[in-house]
């Protein structure tokens, strides 16, 4: 009797034993819920972006990492990574502010990330007379300030003008210690929100200092560089290479493209660092551009 009820009561036990966890399965869930995680973040919330040409000098430089945040101008397809088509047109828009520093997917193709400053909204008229920013048949205040400094680096060479991220040879000078330095004419523009920020100028450029009278089109924004003369951006149409790459500007840029507003620098770099001696990390960082605003 003893024996025939342990062997009746065990029988339950062992039908009701846990499974044993799949470690797979488990890591496979895990990654599962972080990727959904990252695409939400991502898409709604903030972003990283790398800055990868100077047309945004003196405030951007190239190796500088800063945050967008996504919620301010609303959401649409190019919210997304790879700019899925999963939201139809523009949800929840709000238009930028003039002055406000941008993320978007560069028109005509929209494939690729840009930064610039937003100058002229819907109805706004924007051209450019003799280096002068006139909004709104109004000349914008430009006041010459103290030069824009900056050594040579990797990540910002000697280079022809035009070429958006280096420095043009006319404005290199020899610094201490050997180094060398390039110098910049700077000014401070102020818009008529109230809004301040800083531009280059290195000199008359036609192409860029004298341009038609452009009427920004309903639904569009007119964003320009800060870096005046080596920007391509809505003061310049569109130029495809052999490739399909953009090596022109952008006109017109619809207000769907844009991505997000830049928040804060959260790294910067001079790109001297090599991935095989660990200390250039930190010797080749800008720590006292880590943390700025917008």
């Amino acid at each position: 009797m003893d024996d025939t009820a342990t062997a009746a009561d065990s029988a339950p036990a062992s039908a009701h034993a846990p499974k044993p966890r799949s470690e797979w399965r488990d890591t496979l869930s895990f990654l599962i819920k972080l990727a959904i995680l990252v695409f939400v973040v991502r898409s709604f919330i903030f972003a990283p972006f790398s800055i990868p040409s100077g047309s945004m000098l003196p405030r951007l430089l190239v190796g500088d990492y800063l945050f967008i945040t996504k919620w301010n101008y609303g959401y649409s397809k190019h919210s997304l990574p790879w700019s899925l088509p999963l939201i139809p047109g523009r949800i929840f828009a709000e238009d930028p502010t003039r002055g406000d520093v941008v993320v978007f997917k560069a028109p005509p193709e929209a494939d690729t990330d840009w930064i610039k400053r937003v100058i002229g909204l819907p109805g706004d008229t924007v051209q450019m007379r003799g280096g002068q920013l006139i909004l709104n048949g109004q000349p914008i205040p430009k006041q010459r300030i103290a030069d824009f400094v900056l050594p040579i680096t990797p990540n910002f060479p000697i280079e022809g003008p035009g070429t958006g991220g280096g420095c043009a040879p006319d404005f290199v000078e020899s610094g201490p210690n050997g180094t060398q330095l390039c110098r910049i004419p700077r000014f401070r523009e102020t818009l008529p929100n109230g809004k301040s920020y800083e531009v280059l100028d290195e000199g008359p450029n036609p192409a860029a200092d004298d341009t038609e009278l452009f009427t920004v089109p309903a639904g569009h924004v007119f964003l320009m560089g800060d870096n005046r003369d080596d920007s391509a951006d809505s003061r310049f149409i569109p130029m495809l290479d052999s490739d399909g790459r953009n090596r022109g500007g952008i006109r017109f840029v619809p207000m769907e493209n844009l991505q997000g507003k830049a928040v804060v620098s959260f790294w910067s770099t001079d790109g001297s660092a090599s991935w095989v001696l660990p200390w250039t990390w930190f010797t080749a960082a800008r720590w006292n551009r880590i943390g700025e605003g917008f």
